[in-house]
């Protein structure tokens, strides 16, 4: 098949990129948001293709990944065709809804040509979809493999566009942790004061420094799940996080902590910096579990799924 999807989540787009058909990326001169194409800070394929518009006119495309509502126009646009009308097309929903938690309606709602497809069981119960069809197609990552070492007794915290984001990153809570040893790694804009930049960081090198922590902090609010704590596990690293959208099934019991409470996080923390063997234990069924449940064979056969479905 030969697949059109715009590079708008990395990490995201480097998993399904791994499978066995065409990938059309398209490409614009300044390389904005409508036209990225292939990654710089992750490594893909050969079959992850660079096209311009004028040459996706031209191209025979099999399915479109629409994830933001103006891609149906470009794709009109730029290749002549429809979207569920004169191709087949699913819409990829990354986000937990917005404005609001249970009154947002999504954007295809009142469609019944196009497939909504969530991420997480979280999304899809709490986005209003209306009558348009959908299903979930949980994320897969890619296994950095079990790098953990946990050398340095410090915890580890990923956060996005904290600047930016702010309070849906979590990024106020970390006055909560003073006195603790956490080390943050930042990417996006403006970083908090005390935020390393990760996007300096190749995602390698990322993932070394992660897994020389001995636990992986992760206090989002509201997001639908933060892939890095997916990759925190996988790494080998015992997780604590707020029990938040989608966490509470991503983390098994064991594993690490869930909690609204601050200070039960806070005790988790500090627990898991005084006692290596404690946290290696638990990062170990962290890793099984996330190989389990996020693995990449399963994420790409639930897409082949799909992608049969979808195309006839």
């Amino acid at each position: 098949m030969r697949i059109l999807i715009w590079h708008v989540h990395g990490s995201w787009t480097t998993a399904f990129v791994q499978g066995r058909h065409e990938y059309l990326l398209p490409v614009v001169p300044d390389r904005g948001p409508d036209g990225r194409g292939r990654a710089t800070s992750w490594s893909w394929p050969g079959s992850a293709t660079e096209r311009t518009p004028a040459q996706l006119r031209q191209d025979d495309v099999d399915l479109v990944i629409l994830q933001r509502p103006h891609e149906i126009e470009l794709t009109e646009q730029w290749t002549g065709r429809r979207p569920g009308r004169d191709v087949a097309a699913a819409y990829l929903e990354h986000n937990a809804p917005e404005p609001h938690p249970v009154d947002s309606r999504h954007p295809l709602a009142d469609q019944t040509e196009i497939s909504v497809v969530h991420v997480t069981h979280f999304n899809q119960l709490y986005w209003d979809s209306g009558r348009a069809p959908s299903r979930v197609i949980e994320h897969g990552v890619l296994d950095p493999g079990p790098l953990y070492t946990g050398e340095l007794a410090h915890a580890a915290a990923v956060i996005n566009e904290p600047g930016r984001r702010g309070r849906t990153v979590g990024a106020d809570l970390f006055d909560r942790f003073d006195g603790l040893p956490i080390d943050r790694f930042g990417m996006g804009d403006e970083l908090i004061r005390g935020t390393t930049n990760a996007g300096d960081l190749p995602q390698a090198r990322l993932h070394h420094e992660l897994a020389r922590r001995r636990a992986y902090l992760h206090l989002y609010r509201w997001t639908s799940l933060g892939l890095a704590l997916i990759e925190a596990m996988l790494l080998g690293l015992p997780v604590v996080t707020l029990a938040a959208t989608a966490t509470a099934l991503a983390v098994a019991p064991g594993s690490g902590v869930v909690s609204s409470d601050i200070e039960v996080l806070r005790a988790a923390v500090r627990h898991f910096l005084a006692d290596a063997d404690a946290a290696r234990a638990a990062g170990q069924l962290a890793r099984r579990h996330a190989l389990h449940r996020y693995g990449i064979d399963r994420f790409l056969d639930d897409w082949d799924d799909l992608i049969k479905e979808v195309t006839g």
